[in-house]
């Protein structure tokens, strides 16, 4: 496995040098601190957003978000999982919203899932804020696990979106990953994923870089 040094020499040749590059990097990682004082709302909210961008352009969610927001109670988790059937009848023909009927059922079964989880580990925001870096896949899994259409890279999305530091496995990053002799292939199976997960381990260590850091730098590398 190539040294982290090698990828981020590669990606400054790409971008043209270091203050290029610097200002490429992801924003917005949050501390365990900062993560642990959002709302539960505020959860679900984003949740949401991944799972309706999914195979989605993007800008239509955007912009139709403040009806998102209307329809479904400004995601209040007790009221979202309380969602009857009625609810969801009218929630099916809301034009506010993009008529999806199997991800618009995410949102009660999630608000359920938070609040499950919730019980188990004291606060959902306390679960995100305090799980540790060095097994961010097991955090996805978990999502992946217990949620409603929460593959792993939504999960990833998700994640990056409301602040949690980690990586995200897109084209560029995966292609990075595999020139760098992590991966031999996708990582699909739970070999390869723990697998990158090492990787990235290590790499933090080597770099003093944060996981969403790496991420990025591995995705500027490949041109």
């Amino acid at each position: 496995m190539q040294k982290f040094s090698a990828i981020y020499q590669r990606a400054l040749e790409q971008k043209g040098g270091e203050e290029q590059l610097t200002a490429l990097l992801p924003a917005g990682i949050k501390t365990p601190a900062e993560l642990s004082t959002i709302s539960h709302d505020r959860y679900l909210a984003e949740m949401t957003k991944a799972i309706f961008k999914a195979g989605f352009y993007w800008k239509i969610i955007e912009h139709k978000w403040v009806g998102f927001e209307e329809a479904f109670w400004n995601f209040n988790v007790a009221r979202c999982a309380m969602t009857s059937p009625e609810d969801l009848e009218s929630l099916y023909q809301d034009t506010r919203i993009i008529r999806n009927g199997q991800k618009i059922d995410t949102v009660y079964r999630n608000a359920a899932m938070i609040l499950d989880l919730s019980e188990q580990y004291g606060s959902f925001a306390n679960l995100i804020a305090e799980w540790p870096d060095d097994d961010f896949i097991g955090l996805l899994d978990l999502l992946h696990k217990s949620g409603a259409r929460l593959g792993k890279q939504t999960c990833q999305y998700f994640l990056r979106f409301i602040g949690k530091d980690g990586f995200i496995l897109a084209r560029d990053g995966i292609a990075a990953l595999i020139n760098a002799g992590v991966i031999t292939s996708p990582p699909t199976s739970k070999r390869n994923i723990r697998l990158v997960q090492q990787a990235y381990d290590i790499w933090r260590d080597e770099s003093g870089l944060s996981n969403a850091q790496i991420s990025r730098i591995l995705s500027l590398s490949t041109g």
